[in-house]
């Protein structure tokens, strides 16, 4: 399937969604999901680290958990409002995801860069609803979000 930028935008929405869940949960705002070879969601989730206390539970993770044991997931596209941090680009190419389609990648510089180099189709939106979302949390949750990139 072909991936459009119009398709893309209309999948970030789900991914949006789930973002502004978590941040409604008291979480940190970035959500993901993961799409099947076909255009079916698979899985969706959100950054849950705060509101599990589990530290591997980024939105990528959580949208991949919810999508459950697949056979293979080549042809699949990984959708995130944030690049993806280094733990979770690896989760793209352990497992073969074929795209990922990134919300934003200004206040974060993640792995999408390397994903790219080694062969992940990747296409940034430069969407400022997740720009502005992340601005407004590292601004107000310093800390936290040191936190979730690993920084002191």
């Amino acid at each position: 399937m072909e991936l459009t930028s119009v398709r893309a935008a209309a999948w970030l929405n789900t991914a949006v969604a789930e973002a502004e869940a978590g941040l409604a949960e008291g979480g940190v705002p970035i959500g993901a999901a993961l799409y099947g070879a076909d255009g079916a969601l698979l899985g969706r989730g959100h950054n849950r680290r705060v509101q599990d206390g589990d530290p591997s539970l980024h939105a990528e993770t959580a949208a991949f958990r919810a999508a459950g044991r697949q056979r293979s997931y080549r042809g699949t596209t990984m959708v995130t409002t944030l690049s993806p941090c280094w733990y979770c680009s690896g989760l793209v190419r352990q497992f073969g995801i074929s795209r990922v389609v990134i919300g934003e990648a200004e206040t974060f510089q993640g792995g999408h860069e390397w994903l790219a180099e080694h062969g992940i189709e990747v296409m940034t939106l430069n969407d400022q609803r997740c720009a502005a979302m992340m601005r407004a949390f590292i601004a107000e949750k310093p800390a936290l979000w040191n936190e979730d990139i690993g920084e002191e």
